[in-house]
């Protein structure tokens, strides 16, 4: 029943996953995407850094020369210790500026081109969100920033932040130092409240997580412009 909602919708429907390392965008994105083909729709995923990005190839290279982090995913078993989004400084930030421009604008391009294809679902894994929490979202002139490019940014239709304890999203993928994680999960929180239109799913078990992840797809597959909620917490009530 549920899936046969999204087969009538008439319309692509965008979704993009976000949230800090480790919080499982990977397993639920598969999920859902498997969930969603078995039934027969038409599932793009379109990764962020691999399909939207640019300089990607001077980005890694350059980042790795300079600051000589590990290159790789990090897993339980083979962490790294990688070193470049979490690198601080004032002249970083000038380049993140820049680069998340152009990017913003490579994102205008990828979603105009997607959804002219045939798909009923775009799922993007990773969004301008996850680079936009990179930066210092107290400074003001930062603030400036980020709701200028997001009027240049095409909102997808439900914007999934997966929320999740740095602690064990550390645990599951060791790349970043834990009081990263923890920075790194406030400014996504920060930057839900900024922005808007995020719908926050709070940690909960895998299986609740991938269900609610559906029901929001369905409801905005039924009802057009009603949006899912903007909180959806652990304690499985919604507000």
């Amino acid at each position: 029943m549920l899936m046969s909602r999204l087969r009538s919708n008439s319309r692509t429907i965008t979704m993009s996953f976000s949230g800090i390392d480790g919080a499982g965008k990977s397993t639920q994105i598969e999920d859902l995407s498997a969930r969603l083909r078995e039934s027969g729709l038409r599932v793009q995923v379109i990764r962020f850094w691999d399909d939207v990005a640019r300089l990607t190839r001077i980005r890694e290279a350059s980042g790795h020369a300079i600051f000589k982090g590990d290159k790789g995913i990090g897993t339980p078993s083979a962490p790294v210790n990688r070193r470049d989004k979490n690198v601080q400084s004032g002249l970083m930030t000038v380049v993140r500026l820049f680069l998340y421009f152009l990017d913003a604008v490579s994102v205008r391009l990828v979603v105009k081109k997607a959804l002219r294809c045939s798909a009923n679902i775009v799922i993007f894994d990773r969004y301008t969100y996850d680079e936009l929490a990179n930066l210092n979202l107290r400074n003001p002139a930062i603030r400036a920033y980020v709701k200028l490019l997001m009027r240049l940014v095409p909102r997808p239709d439900i914007s999934y932040l997966l929320d999740a304890d740095p602690l064990l999203a550390g645990a599951r993928k060791p790349e970043y130092p834990l009081e990263f994680l923890y920075a790194n999960r406030q400014a996504y929180l920060e930057l839900a409240d900024l922005v808007g239109g995020m719908t926050v799913i709070a940690p909960m078990p895998i299986e609740e997580v991938g269900r609610r992840v559906l029901e929001c797809a369905v409801a905005k597959a039924r009802y057009g412009d009603i949006t899912c909620p903007q909180v959806i917490d652990c304690d499985l009530s919604i507000r």
